[in-house]
């Protein structure tokens, strides 16, 4: 089971970056997918997740409105879009897969999830 973050990078503040979270050696379908993030000093926290079927997810409060998290199962990959990008949005960032749970409360804490990507940098200029 590996997964394969990537997209990160440095934009300037109000710019927009898509990261994508592809994984091998298993199909995507039936996983909850996470997207956390560390910023130096800080703990992982939660940043927006979805079920299995896409049809929910969630948004941390600090990013509801300008990230936009999808799927495409076909392509085994998970998408988080990241508009209006904010000096504090810049951290590594990492996907995470579980096998199911209530998203809302998974999101919350990264232990729920137990497999993950190597992470990608998102550095925002001001």
């Amino acid at each position: 089971v590996q997964l394969q973050a990537s997209g990160g990078g440095l934009v300037q503040a109000g710019g927009s970056l898509r990261l994508s979270c592809v994984a091998s050696g298993f199909t995507l379908d039936y996983y909850v997918i996470g997207w956390f993030r560390q910023a130096p000093g800080e703990e992982r926290e939660g940043v927006s997740c979805i079920s299995s079927s896409g049809l929910s997810t969630y948004y941390a409060d600090s990013v509801k409105g300008r990230f936009t998290i999808s799927r495409d199962n076909a392509k085994n990959t998970v998408y988080l879009q990241m508009n209006s990008l904010k000096p504090e949005d810049m951290a590594v960032y990492y996907c995470a897969a579980a096998r199911g749970g209530k998203i809302s409360i998974m999101c919350l804490r990264p232990d729920n999830f137990g497999s993950w990507g190597q992470g990608t940098l998102v550095t925002v200029s001001s």
